[in-house]
């Protein structure tokens, strides 16, 4: 029997590959000749760096740049073997590092991020996974390709600035002084929204107030980014701006794809792709999946959607565990998930449950149960 694990991290509780490895100590409990692969899972947001350095013997690389409001700030990204560098842009340039009373995206800035990449070209990375959710900013990218070198002007010949109010005033864009290390990259950038860079579905109008924005600086925003696209288009003859997901980050996803040699890829399938699963999947009986809580949400294309019908296309039976499942839950079922299980032995507090500890053994338990009758069946 082979079996392959790629389940999401039970957040606040366990980490993917503690979650995977539990999984895999209740499946040779029942079937001790089976063979089980862990490999680590995240959809490309918050948790894609730890899952992806603790799955695949990577390296936390810390780094020192500048936060969205200017101020240092001190983060990390991974770095694979093979050279691949994993970065989550909110780790720098995210909401959670600006307080409530600051939130106001005129003032927000990508430029960290830019640092963040020129730390990983530095150590000879030439290929990036970058994930893009979470921001705090609507400058366009126009921060972090300050960073990397490009040099957004004025009328006047003077700096446009890095942060939100800077591109309704670029007048012109020299890419003379950009590294030319980038020209050797690949960026894979995961991003999981459709919204073009302006518009009423455009970057400012849809997320500006989740960052702090009211409906006139929205508006602001929006013109600005605009105008930045059509100084684009004039420029270098580049119309990338009604593209899906283009509006990511407050526009960042038009800077990757505009200026950078990138991609914009669904955050699952990049990370499945990356992780190499598909070939791990070959042969496969069984693939095991699942997340910190199984709802109808789920089936929206979630990280154990993507695993589930990867699975599907290699002819395994995919079965899921998740700390609880909703009512709703059975919606799985139409989307590749064969079935699944809610972990918990007896009704717990959710604070008992998410104890790692006890979580562990829960996991493990309940697998184990699930391969015993399995393997009855089979007899």
């Amino acid at each position: 029997m082979k079996v392959v694990v790629a389940i999401d991290s039970f957040k606040g509780s366990l980490s993917s590959v503690q979650a995977g490895n539990a999984v895999r100590e209740g499946v040779l409990r029942a079937v001790p000749e089976a063979e089980v692969i862990v490999r680590p899972v995240a959809d490309g947001g918050e948790g894609t760096v730890d899952a992806l350095v603790e799955g695949l013997a990577g390296e936390k690389m810390p780094v020192c740049v500048t936060g969205p409001l200017g101020e240092p700030v001190c983060c990390a990204y991974g770095m694979l073997p093979g050279g691949m560098a994993v970065m989550e842009m909110a780790s720098c340039s995210g909401l959670p590092l600006v307080p409530p009373e600051k939130r106001n995206p005129r003032f927000t800035t990508t430029y960290g991020l830019g640092e963040m990449i020129l730390h990983a070209l530095e150590r000879g990375c030439r290929s990036f996974l970058i994930g893009i959710g979470g921001s705090a900013t609507n400058d366009g990218g126009i921060g972090m390709l300050t960073a990397l070198g490009f040099r957004f002007l004025t009328a006047a010949g003077e700096s446009a600035g890095i942060d939100g109010r800077a591109a309704g005033r670029v007048a012109c864009i020299d890419a003379s002084g950009a590294d030319a290390r980038l020209e050797q990259c690949r960026f894979r950038i995961a991003c999981d929204v459709s919204n073009p860079l302006f518009g009423p579905n455009g970057a400012s109008c849809i997320y500006g107030p989740q960052k702090g924005a009211t409906p006139e600086i929205a508006a602001e925003l929006d013109d600005g980014l605009r105008h930045f696209s059509e100084v684009v288009k004039h420029q270098f003859g580049r119309s990338g701006d009604q593209l899906p997901g283009s509006g990511a980050a407050g526009g960042l996803g038009y800077a990757f794809i505009s200026f950078l040699p990138a991609v914009l890829e669904p955050g699952i399938a990049l990370v499945l792709d990356a992780i190499h699963i598909a070939d791990d999947m070959d042969g496969a009986d069984f693939v095991i999946t699942g997340e910190g809580r199984m709802d109808f949400q789920t089936a929206m294309g979630k990280a154990p959607i993507g695993i589930a019908q990867l699975g599907k296309r290699c002819g395994a039976v995919t079965l899921a565990f998740a700390g609880a499942t909703a009512d709703d839950a059975a919606a799985v079922n139409q989307s590749g998930i064969d079935a699944y299980f809610a972990i918990p032995q007896a009704p717990l507090a959710l604070a008992e449950a998410m104890e790692p500890g006890r979580a562990r053994r829960n996991l493990a338990s309940r697998v184990e149960q699930v391969f015993r009758a399995i393997t009855a069946v089979k007899k």
